[in-house]
C-alpha cells in the first residue's frame, strides 16, 4: 500500500518560514512528479509546487519567489520551503504524487499563519 506522509506545518507568524517534508512509499519514487498542494477552509484544493521526475519545477503565481519545491530520490522524500509566509498561506498542505494513472496522496499537514 503506497503512503504519502506529510510533516513539518504549524503555527508561525507572518513573515516567518516553515519547511514541510514528505515521504513517499513508492517503489520507484523517481519516476513521480511530486506535487505540493494546499486547500484552505471554503476553497478548492489547488497547486502550489511541482517538481517533475526530471527535476523541473513551477509554482503557483501567488507563491513565486517565496516557496522552493525539492526532492532527494534516495531518501524517497520531496520538501517544500516556505519562506515570507502570510496569512492568506494557511492552509492544509498536501503531498500528491503522480505517474501515468498512478496518484496518490498524502493527509495533509496543516499550516496556519498569523499576524
Amino acid at each position: 500500500q503506497v503512503q504519502l506522509v506529510e510533516s513539518g506545518g504549524g503555527l508561525v507568524q507572518a513573515g516567518g518560514s516553515l519547511r514541510l517534508s514528505c515521504v513517499a512509499s513508492l517503489s520507484i519514487f523517481s519516476i513521480y512528479n511530486m506535487d505540493w498542494y494546499r486547500q484552505a477552509p471554503g476553497k478548492q484544493r489547488e497547486l502550489v509546487a511541482r517538481i517533475t521526475s526530471g527535476g523541473s519545477t513551477n509554482y503557483a503565481d501567488s507563491v513565486k519567489g517565496r516557496f522552493t519545491i525539492s526532492r532527494d530520490n534516495a531518501k524517497k522524500m520531496v520538501f517544500l520551503q516556505m519562506n515570507s509566509l502570510k496569512p492568506e498561506d494557511t492552509a492544509v498542505y498536501y503531498c500528491g504524487s503522480d505517474y501515468g494513472q498512478s496518484r496518490y496522496w498524502g493527509q495533509g499537514t496543516q499550516v496556519t499563519v498569523s499576524l
